[in-house]
């Protein structure tokens, strides 16, 4: 059966007891896992920290830490404490992010984003592991270092997100689990073998990895106001944060409208972009409308032969009210 998790959202939140409340409404709900991105704002260790201490069963994580803005030993150090806080709920998903927000916000070279996501992933495992960490690879050389409190029991997985072939190929091959976004059911279904290969490259246990897709959803009795927020959102990340997401859309067969999307609105025609996104693309991407009928579109994404589970992600521009509605019309039954 598929698991249903909850994607906290980063942004328009007022403090951070609005997302501990979130996420104990998630745990009260049935949710599986309350993940929460770092991207701007309040930062995810922190408020994941709150969220452990405040609740009881609901599994917590990361999606995404960026694997520029730590170092590798310290990622490991934070999974070990937050795994430890949440008294073993914790799991790790980590990503390279794009050049605009490394580059632009942190001021670290965007370099070998692959390279670096697997680099990091070996030396936190072996943080994790509590062993002395010995790594001579081509972007860390790191000796002498271990953990001076007990390892982590359980290990907590680690997981990488990731859009194009390879970077999905390196999750099956060196992580615990695959972070999917912004993929239609068909473009899903390739990524998935791109998965599956790096799995049989790594000599892996496929049963013992777990791909979660990340799913926009908003749930209002006005089904035109939560297309139009879902519709944003989609525009802004594939015109607004970077060519990764439009490539990624164009990837799936969708190149003309990714283009369109994009070049609108690097152009400042917000409103044109959104339009460039038509309602059929829309529903591939993305679930909306009334409590009867949003939950029939979500189904869709469910049960897909590979995914472990499908994330309840929310507009960006969505309000407390309007993610608290959507949150509960699409909670496990």
């Amino acid at each position: 059966m598929t698991e249903r998790d909850l994607f906290l959202p980063v942004a328009a939140q007022p403090s951070v007891e609005t997302l501990v409340e979130g996420a104990r409404l998630g745990e009260d709900l049935g949710y599986d896992t309350a993940w929460l991105p770092e991207t701007w704002g309040r930062d995810a260790v922190t408020t994941l920290t709150c969220i452990a201490r405040e609740t009881d069963e609901i599994g917590v994580g990361t999606s995404i830490m960026p694997v520029y803005s730590r170092s590798p030993a310290l990622i490991g150090q934070t999974a070990t404490t937050l795994q430890e806080v949440s008294e073993g709920r914790f799991r790790l998903g980590l990503g390279p992010s794009g050049p605009l927000v490394i580059e632009n916000w942190h001021g670290v070279e965007f370099g070998n984003p692959l390279r670096r996501t697997r680099e990091t992933v070996e030396i936190v495992k072996r943080v994790l592991s509590g062993e002395p960490v010995e790594y001579d690879g081509e972007i860390f050389d790191l000796e002498g270092f271990r953990l001076r409190c007990d390892p982590p029991d359980p290990v907590p997985a680690v997981d990488t997100a990731g859009m194009g072939p390879k970077a999905v190929e390196l999750a099956g091959r060196f992580a615990d689990g695959w972070h999917a976004l912004l993929l239609t059911r068909e473009g899903l279904r390739d990524r998935l073998e791109d998965f599956d290969r790096g799995t049989e490259l790594g000599d892996r246990d496929r049963s013992e990895q777990r791909v979660s897709l990340s799913l926009t959803c908003c749930v209002l009795e006005d089904a035109e106001e939560a297309k139009r927020l879902v519709r944003q959102h989609v525009a802004f990340y594939v015109g607004g944060m970077g060519s990764y997401y439009r490539d990624n859309l164009a990837r799936q067969g969708h190149e003309a409208a990714a283009n369109e999307i994009y070049d609108r609105w690097q152009d400042g025609d917000t409103d044109g972009a959104m339009a460039a996104l038509s309602d059929d693309l829309l529903e591939r991407l993305a679930v909306w409308g009334t409590p009867e009928t949003a939950r029939e579109r979500f189904e869709r994404f469910t049960g897909i032969d590979g995914v472990a589970a499908v994330s309840v992600s929310f507009p960006r521009a969505a309000d407390i009210d309007q993610i608290r509605s959507t949150m509960r019309a699409l909670a496990p039954e």
